[in-house]
């Protein structure tokens, strides 16, 4: 798997967006998967959920250090994922499963900006066999084992692979990843992390 050894600080000032079609990205990360859109391969969305939902609340990856707060997470006009205004922070796709309910929770966070490391820099390093860790709003924690590192294109990302239905709790992990294209400034591949509930 290609990895990030140099990564460079091009100045940007906002978050990707895709606007009438063309990409115009301000920022690091453009989280091309999308949850489903005109094109996408079929993906069969959740059944309605007949039990409230336990957010998250707080997610630990001790093996890269990372601790964050959760946001809520939505997609953009063309069904790309959005990922969090702050930097820091990891978000929560809120249209998806929760962590630990049936199915892949999706969370994301930017691999840097302009200033340096964000939230998900290292998330490529993330060990298979590795925990994460997700509080939820309700104080239990949903403990997940990394079983796969992957690194794809932005445009081969296997949306179904990711978004899809699965028949037991899973978690994806989503950054930035491969090399930063100072033409469209964006980065051209997308590391996902897999992992399963293990308690």
């Amino acid at each position: 798997m290609a990895r990030h050894r140099t990564r460079r600080y091009p100045v940007r000032t906002a978050l990707g967006v895709l606007l009438a079609g063309a990409a115009v990205v301000t920022a690091t990360v453009l989280l091309s998967g999308r949850p489903g859109g005109p094109g996408d391969d079929p993906v069969v969305l959740p059944a309605a959920r007949t039990a409230p939902v336990v957010a998250p609340v707080q997610l630990s990856i001790p093996s890269i250090g990372v601790t964050t707060a959760l946001t809520r997470l939505g997609v953009d006009a063309t069904g790309a994922l959005v990922p969090p205004e702050d930097f820091s922070v990891a978000g929560w796709f809120a249209a998806g499963p929760a962590p630990g309910e049936v199915g892949p929770a999706v969370l994301a966070g930017h691999v840097d900006s302009r200033r340096g490391p964000a939230v998900f820099y290292r998330l490529a390093d993330v060990p298979v066999g590795g925990r994460v860790l997700v509080a939820r709003e309700d104080g239990t924690t949903a403990r997940f084992t990394v079983t796969r590192v992957a690194e794809y294109p932005k445009d081969a990302f296997p949306t179904a692979e990711v978004y899809g239905p699965t028949p037991d709790p899973q978690l994806r992990l989503i950054t930035c990843g491969g090399d930063f294209d100072r033409a469209r400034r964006s980065y051209t591949d997308n590391v996902v992390v897999y992992a399963h509930l293990t308690g």
